[in-house]
């Protein structure tokens, strides 16, 4: 794996992890490494993200999606199916596939360019629980115990959109950065039946922003 462009990222990703109490193996280091230089690497063709410097993708996306890992094993420590919804370019659910190889990850995009890159990741990386689905949320199937999100839709539309995907007992964790306090009102003026029980402060090693997430399941009929 050649992860030349973020190799100098190695020590603050080592730091982060350890500040977020997520153990990492030589193995995982070396993926997560190897992914954020293929974002580089895509970026200049495809432009996956805004972001083109090793540090900055460290920080706002690895280390982003690398905080969320915790919360996900708390909550669902089992073999899981998780959905990722508005993935681009396989944030986070690409991170929690190289962190948690007992969850299949199914990364769900519109644009089939980004899906193709998660595609390329899956392989590169050898990844067998990492799949990019090029799809709408509305008209794909299946059942998947956590619905996950990162900054992809309003949460009205994430739960509305994504609800007939979620598993009996299945979960939505929406990664925001501030408490959306506006959407949450939306959510209880359109009675859309959703339960949010728990809104959940992330910090971020490295990066000076709020970030939470919020979690979410079908309110009891």
């Amino acid at each position: 794996m050649n992860a030349a462009g973020l190799e100098g990222q190695r020590p603050a990703l080592l730091d982060g992890a350890r500040a977020l109490g997520v153990p990492l193996g030589e193995s995982q280091v070396d993926r997560l490494l190897a992914y954020g230089a293929l974002i580089l690497k895509w970026n200049k063709v495809y432009n996956l993200t805004a972001l083109r410097d090793p540090a900055a993708v460290l920080t706002h996306h690895l280390m982003d999606s690398l905080a969320a890992v915790p919360p996900l094993t708390r909550v669902r420590p089992g073999e899981t199916r998780l959905l990722d919804v508005g993935a681009g370019a396989g944030l986070p659910g690409v991170v929690i596939a190289i962190l948690r190889p007992d969850v299949q990850v199914h990364c769900l995009d519109a644009v089939a360019k980004k899906m193709a890159f998660v595609q390329q990741v899956a392989s590169e990386l050898k990844l067998p629980n990492l799949r990019g689905v090029h799809a709408r949320v509305e008209s794909w199937t299946g059942a998947y115990d956590v619905i996950s999100s990162r900054a992809f839709a309003s949460l009205p539309d994430f739960f509305s959109g994504s609800r007939h995907l979620l598993a009996t007992d299945g979960l939505w964790l929406a990664m925001k950065g501030k408490v959306p306090q506006d959407e949450l009102t939306a959510l209880q003026a359109q009675a859309l039946g959703v339960d949010v029980f728990h809104v959940e402060q992330l910090a971020v090693p490295g990066l000076d922003a709020d970030r939470c997430i919020v979690w979410a399941r079908p309110a009891a009929a």
